[in-house]
């Protein structure tokens, strides 16, 4: 009981979504899906990770 409050809320937010009119910028959607990134920042994550390269790991007897 009580679900039809909450199914009423996710009726409106799918008619919105699907009516709405929206700016998109496409070329920002091509890129990101294709996963050309205009900055480096992607080598950068890694780097913190770089300190544990040849970490063994925990040993196990």
């Amino acid at each position: 009981m009580g679900r039809g409050r909450a199914k009423a809320k996710q009726a409106k937010v799918a008619r919105d979504l699907k009516y709405r009119t929206h700016d998109t910028d496409l070329g920002a959607l091509a890129r990101e899906l294709h996963g050309d990134s205009g900055d480096d920042d992607s080598t950068e994550s890694f780097d913190e990770y770089d300190k544990w390269a040849d970490y063994p790991g925990p040993q196990r007897d």
